[in-house]
């Protein structure tokens, strides 16, 4: 079983860094990091623009046809 993370290992580091950083900076160390997480998920489902106008391009040649 080496090398897996468990419950309490994780407790244990939850709890460790609460008592170096504190409870506030740790709120809002929590806090950072989920906004991080919410601006790259967004960034992954916006569209590439260059790939936007390829697509279009194929639309209006297909309603030329």
């Amino acid at each position: 079983m080496e090398g897996k993370i468990g419950l309490w290992e994780i407790l244990l580091i939850v709890g460790i860094a609460l008592l170096l950083f504190g409870p506030s900076k740790f709120a809002s160390l929590g806090k950072s990091i989920g906004e991080g997480l919410r601006n790259f998920k967004s960034a992954v489902k916006e569209e590439d623009p260059a790939k936007k106008d390829k697509d279009e391009e194929k639309k209006d040649e297909e309603k030329k046809s």
